[in-house]
């Protein structure tokens, strides 16, 4: 039996302590049968959902889990206990030692079914709303709802909501009615429980406003996909148990039935999704709506697993339909996705404000040589970097040891697309950046402000959803954020399948965005406000030199003043620094700036020759 899940101890809390619990050991061979893949979800889907329950106040239970041996949660611990969390720490024998310590948390269990892996998400939504552990449905002696329900040597939790019924047969079947509603069903027994969730907890007003999670449910079980243990985010869970969060897992697509519901009405999962984003914006007054997740393409609904639209393909159509209901997401994507402990770090005390220092002023650019005395530009090809894409805190999380730690940072200008969202799941990420930055680390926001969305569904029409503009709610939310981690330039609006923006949209990111903005679908370089509007350059490819500077030559052609802003992705300082010296070793008049001389330069330019008489033809 693993060490994470073994038999009870008796542990007397200490008073102002943090409890680490280890679950490493759930690891190894974690993929391997289906027995196996089961013990282990069960064990990763309850500690997670406790920790949720017991961090909600204060920060109480740490877990070690994300990385080759933990490496990511450790390196995050050793950050807080070199600041604000300096409480005593106390190893935890096994997930049912944390059980027994945090008994007062939990008022029983919530029964799921696996012959219906949706209903492992409804799990996690009713564990956070009514504080109860997810627990799967096994009478076996060694499953773990044994051991926590019936073992009389267990802490012989009540069964408080069970997603099955009395007889052990389904709850959800795909025909009738949906159970305990007036809905008739979908014709599809995963849809139909997440309908069912809905209009018990979010239509309702049971779940906090605002907070949804979309995460894989446990079609893994039967279908790993040699995707490991780690990849089945359930230690993403924690923070949305803490918050009393929706989970939910659906295609987006109104035309093809995904490949874990193969024999659904296709686009059943489509009009699903709409349906609770519906209850979300009602539920949350037309505010924004907060998603974490994204489409978990490396198990379902793409080319990737057999289906017929693309990655991208899927993740653009999944942001069109979030946008048009006043959510947006916090992009937990494949591959670089999971992330333990939010629910400590979201306790993290932040300062009031965290302003930028080195934002140039006019005479800092005159000192430089980019600007003459009397105000114009001097001529050369301006170019500067968006560093991205950094709109997860899961990625932060995971890639900022290697990136941000990198010796080279602060040799060049690199602004940093980190998005002030991620305040909410990853404060200490935020934090330690500008506590450790340098002169040439610059922060900008990353797609598409405050959080990844397609401006050009905020306004009407609005296909997905027919509701009226979104535009002055995503003002207001992003308004204080910017304020906040002092912003001033929206490094990169993802426009995506979403029309372009309009007037008013960019006149309401000139209003929060003052210095500049970046997007797709606008001209190369224009003025809105007394905003500058520049357009994206090329993505620029990591560990392929060559190729990244023949695009950046490619992209900086002309004569007098150019200005140039490309995208990199997770690239390291060192990274940048010789992809820059190999560009100005071949074309010495492309100047690399921060974001911020960038569009202070591309105003200055336009004003300078806006200027500037009309030629009679």
């Amino acid at each position: 039996m693993l060490s994470a899940v073994a038999a009870f101890v008796l542990a007397a809390p200490a008073p102002r302590s943090v409890a680490l619990l280890d679950l490493t050991s759930l690891k190894p061979g974690a993929e391997a049968t289906l027995a196996s893949r089961q013990e282990r979800w069960d064990a990763l889907h309850a500690a997670s959902a406790l920790q949720g329950l017991v961090n909600r106040k204060r920060p109480e239970l740490y877990v070690l889990f994300v990385g080759d041996r933990a490496r990511l949660d450790q390196y995050w611990l050793k950050r807080l206990q070199s600041t604000w969390l300096k409480n005593r720490t106390e190893r935890l024998a096994s997930l049912d030692d944390a059980i027994r310590r945090f008994r007062r948390s939990v008022n029983g269990v919530v029964v799921w079914d696996q012959r219906v892996p949706a209903t492992s998400n409804v799990a996690s939504t009713i564990a956070g709303v009514e504080n109860l552990l997810p627990v799967r449905f096994d009478p076996a002696r060694s499953s773990l709802y044994w051991r926590l329900t019936q073992d009389p040597a267990g802490p012989r939790l009540p069964v408080r909501r069970s997603l099955m019924r009395a007889d052990g047969s389904p709850l959800f079947t795909g025909h009738g009615t949906i159970p305990d509603t007036p809905l008739t069903s979908t014709g599809s027994a995963k849809n139909d429980a997440y309908l069912w969730a809905a209009e018990k907890y979010l239509r309702v007003g049971k779940c906090a406003p605002g907070w949804m999670g979309y995460y894989p449910d446990a079609f893994w079980l039967s279908t790993p996909r040699e995707v490991p243990l780690e990849r089945t985010l359930l230690t993403n869970h924690d923070f949305f148990v803490a918050k009393k969060g929706f989970f939910f897992d659906l295609g987006p697509w109104e035309d093809e039935a995904p490949d874990d519901d193969l024999k659904q009405v296709p686009g059943t999962d489509g009009r699903t999704l709409r349906r609770l984003l519906h209850y979300a914006y009602r539920h949350n007054g037309g505010r924004m709506t907060h998603i974490s997740g994204f489409t978990p393409w490396d198990q379902k609904y793409t080319d990737f697993t057999g289906r017929r639209r693309g990655g991208v393909d899927t993740e653009w159509h999944y942001a069109e339909v979030l946008s048009c209901f006043n959510a947006f997401m916090d992009a937990d994507a494949p591959g670089l996705h999971a992330m333990a402990n939010a629910s400590v770090y979201m306790h993290e005390p932040l300062r009031a404000r965290y302003p930028q220092t080195n934002r140039p002023s006019d005479a800092d650019l005159v000192r430089r040589g980019y600007l003459r005395a009397d105000g114009t530009v001097v001529p050369k090809r301006y170019a500067a970097i968006y560093a991205g894409d950094y709109d997860a805190a899961a990625w932060l999380y995971t890639v900022m040891p290697e990136v941000w730690d990198d010796p080279a940072r602060g040799s060049v200008p690199i602004g940093w697309a980190f998005n002030p969202v991620l305040a909410e799941r990853f404060p200490t990420g935020l934090a330690y950046a500008r506590e450790t930055a340098t002169k040439n680390d610059h922060f900008i926001s990353g797609d598409s402000g405050a959080g990844y969305l397609n401006p050009g569904y905020l306004e009407a029409p609005r296909k997905h959803s027919g509701l009226p503009s979104g535009l002055r709610e995503w003002e207001r939310f992003n308004a204080p954020r910017f304020r906040k981690w002092d912003l001033t330039v929206t490094g990169f609006v993802i426009d995506g399948y979403a029309p372009p923006m309009n007037d008013a949209t960019k006149a309401a990111y000139a209003r929060f965005s003052p210095d500049g903005v970046v997007a797709q679908k606008i001209p190369p370089l224009s003025m809105v406000s007394g905003t500058p509007f520049l357009r994206m350059g090329s993505d620029l490819p990591r560990h392929n030199v060559t190729e990244a500077r023949r695009l950046v030559l490619a992209s900086t052609q002309g004569e007098g003043v150019t200005f140039s802003i490309f995208r990199t992705i997770l690239w390291t300082p060192k990274d940048h620094r010789e992809m820059m010296d190999a560009v100005r070793s071949a074309e010495p008049r492309i100047e690399f700036v921060d974001p911020h001389t960038l569009t202070r330069l591309a105003k200055l330019a336009q004003v300078e020759a806006s200027s500037q008489p009309k030629r009679a033809r």
